[in-house]
């Protein structure tokens, strides 16, 4: 049996996503607005989890808006993760995470995710087998893929404040790969 201490905790940042076979990794992350959907096949024993900020469809990512913040994009590279690890789709199983009302002026962003994320996976036949989404405060998550287990803690005002601000900067480019070809 995996212990909290003896975990290899893995955090996961706005923009990513990260598959895992072992049993022993915890995958973390805070959420204020964005959302972390976790999906799980029991079976194959591989889970992961992704956190994205905004809710997409194709039409949002090709008009030049960064792939990586938005669920579309994040919630295709979560399930083709799984299945290149053995994940059967008939066999995933999902937790879903965040979408607070972070900001109680401006639209509820959090609340489009959170829709966004449980259509998408009804939409895919993936069984949501748990949800926690809503309210005015963020949360961090911790989730457990290979067993299914997941615990979030709500954050104070102020934790949910700096969550906020940490959402809100502009997500890093991706780094180029590197290659052993040299262009002259």
């Amino acid at each position: 049996m995996t212990t909290d201490v003896a975990a290899k905790r893995v955090n996961i940042i706005q923009g990513e996503y990260k598959v895992v076979t072992d049993p022993d990794v915890v995958l973390t992350t805070i959420l204020g607005s964005c959302v972390a959907a976790c999906l799980r096949d029991p079976v194959a024993g591989v889970g992961g989890m992704n956190h994205f900020l905004l809710p997409g469809n194709a039409q949002s990512v090709s008009s030049g808006g960064d792939a990586t913040r938005y669920g579309v994009h994040l919630m295709e590279l979560l399930i083709n993760g799984l299945l290149k690890r053995g994940a059967r789709r008939d066999r995933l199983e999902a937790k879903v995470f965040g979408g607070a009302k972070t900001i109680a002026t401006f639209s509820n962003v959090g609340e489009q995710n959170a829709a966004f994320a449980m259509q998408f996976l009804r939409d895919e036949g993936i069984r949501v087998v748990s949800s926690s989404t809503g309210g005015e405060f963020g949360r961090k998550l911790e989730f457990w893929p290979i067993s299914g287990r997941a615990r979030q803690y709500p954050l104070t005002g102020a934790e949910t404040q700096r969550t906020v601000a940490a959402e809100q900067k502009p997500v890093a480019p991706p780094r180029p790969v590197e290659s052993s070809i040299e262009f002259f």
